[in-house]
């Protein structure tokens, strides 16, 4: 529980539906939270908020300190990924090792089935009688409750496709998805807080923060600053054909696509294409030089089945925002593949997660390498 009103309609929700409910809030933060934002992340308001909803709805509430995870596995991964020139996605790897990582042993150590979260996604729970390796192997739909062998849970997109965040659930495994409940998966965000208010809970009209929880300015790279997980390593801007254009203070302080900010002066408008680190080197070039059709992806996870041995028909979505795209995904080796879009896209960025849909369906995803 946030302490938004997500994660607090959730919580009604599933007391509506006769579960036993139990709050838990997550300590992410390591340092003070007051000093970033007072009513994001773990502050004290955010918890304040959600111990409120919990008594309001009788049930039990803990806080739980996961610092010292969230510090390895988002905060770490956060920075290495920058200083190798890749634009990291710290909420894929958030959801996979604490909410439904950490989040699971402590629902094991309270004797929790499920854990549940305010996602708008769906998790659609269908029979597997035999091993699915191909997109063209059927399912059909599953009865009965709980887990077991023979089932095979599959993620959709939430119903309010404005909010739908299923893009951030893509890495998630079966075992995950089988303790998984996302009862806001049906519901728009106006049902969201109709629920909210009809429970006269505090976080009906919260505002919703759009940041990464650990860097509420946007400013990122004054966080890695100030955290001391990166210092300023000075190497060339060039061009494409390798023209000296300026100097930066370290590719960690940089994004594909990034236009502002460069410090150099041009004839006309330039972007960062490419960033190099092996030669630490930020490479620009003109907008039409933005423009890919095909990348590879590895790490790759599978919903469906648990390989992808032909090419199947997708639509690619390579970071939240971006509506998405057709493409055709072939398999390699060592669980990579290689992805042709049918039209070329603006910006196509190393280190964000690309995610494979076949309507509401997400077949699966990977990460986009260099």
């Amino acid at each position: 529980m946030s302490g938004g009103v997500d994660s607090s309609a959730t919580a009604a929700l599933l007391i509506e539906q006769g579960y036993d409910v139990i709050g838990i809030t997550l300590k992410l933060w390591p340092q003070d939270c007051v000093n970033r934002a007072e009513d994001k992340c773990c502050g004290p308001q955010a918890v304040t908020d959600a111990r409120s909803v919990c008594d309001k709805l009788d049930v039990p509430y803990y806080l739980v300190d996961e610092s010292a995870d969230f510090q390895k596995h988002v905060i770490q991964y956060f920075a290495d990924e920058y200083k190798a020139g890749r634009t990291p996605n710290p909420c894929v790897m958030c959801n996979q090792n604490l909410k439904f990582g950490r989040l699971i042993d402590r629902a094991d150590q309270l004797g929790a089935d499920f854990i549940a979260t305010g996602h708008f996604a769906r998790i659609e729970r269908v029979s597997a009688e035999r091993p699915l390796t191909r997109p063209s192997d059927t399912l059909s739909p599953s009865g009965g409750e709980g887990r077991g062998e023979g089932v095979r849970y599959l993620l959709k997109r939430g119903r309010d496709l404005r909010k739908d965040q299923s893009y951030f659930l893509f890495s998630l495994r079966q075992d995950q998805l089988a303790r998984a409940i996302f009862p806001l998966g049906e519901k728009t965000k106006s049902d969201t807080r109709e629920v909210a208010r009809h429970c006269n809970l505090k976080t009906a009209d919260k505002e919703e923060s759009m940041e990464i929880c650990f860097v509420p300015d946007n400013n990122y790279g004054g966080f890695l600053q100030s955290a001391n997980l990166v210092q300023k390593q000075r190497g060339d801007i060039v061009d494409l054909h390798g023209h000296v254009l300026g100097k930066h203070d370290g590719i960690a302080f940089y994004t594909i696509g990034q236009r502002k900010g460069l410090g150099i002066t041009t004839s006309k408008p330039v972007y960062v294409v490419e960033l190099d680190a092996e030669n630490n080197r930020v490479v620009v070039g003109d907008d039409s030089a933005l423009d890919r059709d095909e990348f590879i992806a590895d790490r790759c996870n599978w919903h469906p089945f648990d390989k992808l041995t032909e090419p199947i028909e997708v639509t690619a979505k390579i970071r939240y925002n971006h509506p998405g795209a057709a493409a055709t995904v072939m398999p390699l080796d060592n669980n990579r593949v290689k992805v042709k879009l049918h039209t070329p896209q603006r910006a196509i960025t190393p280190g964000q997660a690309a995610v494979f849909y076949q309507d509401d369906l997400v077949v699966g995803g990977g990460w986009i390498t260099r």
